[in-house]
């Protein structure tokens, strides 16, 4: 009996890890393919350094819906990439907001750090060092003299002086512990930055979770049964083997008037996830001689969908892969005894 159940628990942790995986995969996919995380950080940076118009709207996302279709298909907050070395002459910093602006700049202190991907910039990490040092660059502009280089922040309007302006009373006039209160405040600033990334990445997981959960309509209470079915069934196939083959007529019963060999064949050779992952949407066939096969399952699929019988079942599923690959990895690890390495 108590196998029974350690086969049961297998069955469901692995069924979920495998779905889990798969949505970390698509949202990784995602993530890369449309440069998110590049995105999210230049957009931070352009409405800290050069602020956000009365008519323009923020740059970075403020709702859910902004990071699912405003920052991956809307304008692009990153700079166009630029092979060339940071200029030797700083220059000076816009007069004007119009037609100007500091992350540009920025960007040109930092991009001997880049690479191009699709004109852009791939930077999606930028380091509170790098960043300190730019900006003690930036003020150079005005000679070095930070006061009035605040001064020009304020004047053009920068949501950057404000910041700056507690940072350099804070340091007293002392240069060294100005670029270190920088380093300090944007790391702080990155780390509050990257909890909203990981807030906002939950809710793009929960949306792939349905997804992924009604494209193989994973009902997971229908799975739990089948898994104990198949159970049942290889436990009285030993019981017949083990009687002889005057017993066959209780396989011919089992196997709904089959022939009963390549019933019981068949059956054991199919595990339960393959049955369920049978019914998505679409399914691949790999049969034993040939080429693989792709088919689709609309009708029924769709027919799995439309029962409200299975709908328990699917939310079981959704409310499962909310959880994560690495909690399903580490219950997986603790009933098979899989010790975890470093």
């Amino acid at each position: 009996m108590l196998s029974v159940y350690v086969d049961l628990a297998l069955g469901l942790v692995v069924a979920f890890l495998l779905l889990s995986l798969l949505v970390s995969g698509l949202n990784e996919l995602f993530v890369r393919v449309l440069s998110i995380r590049s995105k999210f950080l230049w957009a931070y940076l352009r409405d800290t350094l050069d602020g956000v118009g009365d008519t323009s709207p923020p740059w970075l996302p403020a709702s859910v819906r902004d990071v699912l279709l405003a920052l991956p298909f809307g304008r692009d907050p990153r700079p166009r990439h630029s092979d060339r070395p940071a200029p030797a002459d700083p220059g000076r910093l816009p007069e004007a907001r119009t037609g100007e602006s500091i992350m540009n700049l920025l960007y040109e202190r930092v991009r001997e750090i880049d690479h191009a991907k699709r004109g852009r910039t791939s930077i999606a990490n930028l380091p509170p060092e790098r960043f300190a040092v730019a900006v003690m660059e930036l003020a150079a502009m005005e000679n070095g003299d930070i006061p009035e280089f605040l001064k020009k922040l304020h004047k053009i309007g920068s949501p950057l002086y404000g910041h700056l302006k507690g940072v350099w009373e804070s340091a007293q006039g002392d240069l060294d512990r100005f670029r270190k209160g920088v380093e300090t405040w944007f790391d702080g600033e990155m780390q509050r930055l990257s909890m909203l990334y990981r807030r906002y990445v939950k809710w793009v997981l929960a949306v792939l979770g349905v997804v992924v959960t009604l494209l193989f309509s994973m009902d997971g209470f229908e799975y739990a049964k089948t898994l104990l079915r198949d159970n049942a069934f290889r436990s009285s196939v030993t019981a017949v083997a083990e009687a002889g083959p005057d017993a066959y007529e209780e396989l011919r019963r089992q196997c709904t008037g089959e022939a009963p060999v390549p019933c019981v064949t068949e059956l054991l050779s199919e595990p339960a996830l393959v049955k369920m992952m049978g019914q998505a949407m679409v399914s691949v066939s790999i049969p034993a001689q040939g080429e693989p096969s792709v088919q689709g399952n609309l009708p029924v699929w769709w027919d799995r969908i439309s029962t409200p019988s299975h709908w328990p079942g699917f939310l079981l599923t959704y409310v499962a892969l909310l959880f994560g690959a690495p909690f399903w990895w580490d219950v997986f690890r603790r009933i098979t005894g899989i010790r975890s390495r470093r």
